[in-house]
């Protein structure tokens, strides 16, 4: 073997029916990697039989690690316990659902034996999604590429590899409202694509649903981005302009045209359409970032583990892993 360690990190939420089809897979992709492997599957609050599956996998195979959170926290809090648990000297971020081919981690190994600290997967097509999947996350990835500050390589999920270093710096980073993705693109480093075909999930279905997604995109809008901040300023500065101009006609009615008036129309109008247009807009927006800023203040443990199973005996060895932020 090579000497390096090669950690996988998989968060899962109810995958039971593929899950006997991944440890297989997985299985066949160690036979292939020359390096010692671990891989961790991170159960998000499962409530079938995930959890018990990959439980007695963990106390039976080595190389197999389980870290049970105590409820479900959501895809990102899991994926930060998994990288946070990890101690290797190179991580990869998969899904459990088997849409991210496991052989393509050969692929992100081998960019990264290149020197490349961030090796993240593009997808060139994408089996199994709707029309309206395709299209919306085709316009998501567009928006947040305009609108960042930092360059998100579009096309491109949480399937990727991390060196060390490079997870170090992101586990530095103590936000709470996370956008996985996009926060490995801000610690920069050596970043580079490797292209792959990702497939349709091969057994159960999505438990990421389209509100879940709302969400996702939500938070990296403004987690990545004050434009939101900016355009609500321009547009309440344009409404200003619009209610002044129009005080100023009801002004010239007043002294020309009195007699086309009723009486207190115009001071009410000026005053709703100015306060209306400018204080409920900039309100709204700005309470999603004082949100954001209330949620940081509490400084809750982004995710609580339950149970670990496995880990002693990785304990025997270097442990080179971040101490987890959470209650064991």
């Amino acid at each position: 073997m090579s000497g390096e360690t090669i950690s996988f990190v998989l968060p899962v939420y109810n995958e039971e029916a593929v899950l006997p089809l991944l440890i297989a897979r997985m299985k066949d992709l160690i036979a292939k990697l020359d390096a010692e492997v671990e891989v961790i599957f991170v159960d998000d609050g499962s409530t079938d039989s995930s959890g018990v599956f990959l439980s007695q996998l963990a106390k039976s195979d080595p190389a197999f690690r389980y870290v049970a959170l105590s409820r479900n926290f959501g895809q990102q809090a899991a994926m930060t316990a998994g990288l946070e648990a990890a101690r290797g000297d190179a991580v990869i971020l998969m899904d459990a659902d088997l849409q991210d081919p496991p052989h393509v981690a050969l692929d992100l190994v081998a960019k990264w034996r290149e020197g490349y600290e961030v090796v993240y997967a593009r997808r060139i097509k994408r089996d199994g999604e709707t029309i309206v999947k395709k299209v919306t996350s085709s316009l998501f990835y567009r928006l947040i590429g305009h609108v960042s500050s930092i360059e998100i390589p579009r096309d491109v999920g949480d399937f990727r590899l991390v060196d060390r270093a490079a997870l170090d710096a992101f586990l530095a980073m103590p936000e709470q409202n996370r956008f996985v993705r996009g926060m490995l693109a801000w610690v920069g480093f050596r970043q580079t694509a490797v292209p792959y075909h990702r497939e349709a999930r091969a057994a159960g279905k999505t438990q990421y649903n389209y509100r879940k997604l709302a969400k996702l995109a939500g938070s990296a809008l403004v987690s990545f981005s004050d434009v939101p901040l900016r355009v609500a300023l321009w547009v309440g500065a344009a409404v200003s302009v619009v209610a002044m101009m129009f005080g100023l006609y009801v002004i010239a009615l007043g002294l020309f045209w009195r007699e086309n008036m009723v009486e207190g129309w115009a001071s009410t109008m000026v005053v709703v359409s100015f306060l209306s247009g400018v204080n409920l807009l900039m309100t709204g927006v700005v309470g999603v970032y004082v949100g954001r800023i209330y949620a940081e203040a509490k400084k809750r443990p982004l995710f609580i583990v339950a149970r670990k199973v496995g880990f002693d005996r990785a304990e025997a060895t270097q442990d080179r892993s971040v101490p987890l932020r959470s209650a064991s």
